[in-house]
């Protein structure tokens, strides 16, 4: 099944965008971790609209309810099922889209592949409405990762050519990391954001959207942690990071810029250090090597396309009529994705390293 995805953790999102409730079954999560939920709201009010004008007008609360394997304030080791209600979809902005093709968006491939009886409301199945979902996984394997000292942040790294300071690959601290979670437009020079925040605004009135770049960051991942080909730490955070809508790309380490590279400016040289420990003088590799966990910080960067809802008339074919069309998309749309898919990218690191470190001796 496509939207279940199968690890030592294993979870599926399910529900559509203007259905009446989304949500998320986690399978084989620990029993007795304690679940702070305040801590969980607090997670997915960051993936929330804000108020600014950088991001969509539609208004959901996204206050999950949790239906089983939660008792007492802890995890019974039972299926952990939440639910999410819909409670703002304007479905007739979508009265047009069961025959014309947005650019940019699932409609035309959807209606291939489920024979046209696909929900088309605000994306149905393919919508970014899903990240809700999958934020209330990652929040919580978040809490249980943070207990044994793992920490996972994330940063707005670029829009539209505007960019942010990189986190420091070697020493970034779990303070670093709560310090931007606080923020409400993340970003590690605030300056930087607020030009940024010119550029969102500035594609909104131009009836058009841009996309970016985001960092993400995971320290004091034991090392050891994965495993190679197939089953690598890499992949696992790929697999899940591209079940986000929009994502575009994904590199670790130095990534794209390796390849530009000597050896001996890509390696990074060992040493112990003065705590007895094997690290690296550098992180080109971004924490992982052969596809298992090297101690260092794990890195990444993923490029997050221009959200695709926009309001100028663009060209596109009724593939029920076979003929072209022009079409101007209605609706309440981000001009810019990127600053919402900070926890989402957050969320799906939490719950790959979590689902290697249940490998690990003494978890």
């Amino acid at each position: 099944m496509s939207s279940t995805w199968k690890n030592n953790i294993s979870f599926t999102v399910f529900g559509e965008s203007h259905g009446a409730a989304i949500g998320v079954c986690m399978d084989n999560v620990p029993p007795g971790e304690t679940i702070d939920m305040d801590k969980i709201y607090e997670f997915m009010a960051r993936r929330a609209p804000k108020k600014d004008g950088t991001s969509t007008f539609r208004s959901e609360k996204d206050i999950p309810q949790i239906i089983s394997g939660y008792h007492n304030g802890k995890t019974t080791g039972t299926p952990l099922t939440a639910i999410i209600a819909n409670t703002d979809q304007h479905s007739q902005d979508y009265s047009n889209l069961s025959r014309l093709a947005r650019p940019g968006h699932a409609d035309y491939t959807g209606a291939l592949r489920y024979r046209g009886f696909n929900d088309v409301r605000g994306g149905g199945h393919f919508s970014g409405r899903l990240t809700a979902p999958l934020c209330f996984a990652g929040a919580v394997a978040g809490q249980i990762l943070e207990k044994r000292g793992i920490y996972v942040g994330a940063h707005i790294s670029e829009i539209h050519g505007i960019k942010d300071r990189s986190f420091d690959p070697i020493n970034t601290s779990k303070d670093d990391i709560r310090e931007l979670r606080s923020k409400d437009f993340p970003v590690i020079i605030d300056v930087q954001g607020n030009e940024m925040k010119k550029e969102i605004l500035s594609a909104r009135k131009n009836q058009d959207s841009v996309g970016g770049i985001i960092e993400c960051i995971a320290i004091n991942v034991p090392a050891g942690i994965g495993s190679p080909i197939f089953d690598g730490l890499e992949n696992s955070i790929a697999q899940l990071i591209f079940g986000i809508p929009a994502v575009k790309g994904l590199e670790f380490g130095a990534g794209f810029d390796a390849a530009g590279m000597t050896g001996s400016e890509n390696n990074d040289e060992f040493y112990v250090n003065d705590r007895g420990i094997v690290v690296t003088k550098t992180n080109n590799h971004g924490g992982i090597l052969g596809g298992i966990s090297s101690g260092m910080p794990i890195t990444l960067k993923v490029a997050v396309k221009p959200t695709a809802s926009i309001s100028k008339p663009q060209e596109t074919v009724d593939y029920s009529a076979m003929k072209n069309e022009t079409l101007v998309i209605k609706g309440r749309h981000d001009p810019c994705i990127v600053p919402r898919a900070v926890p989402c990218v957050e969320a799906a690191v939490n719950l790959a390293v979590l689902s290697h470190m249940l490998e690990y001796p003494n978890f």
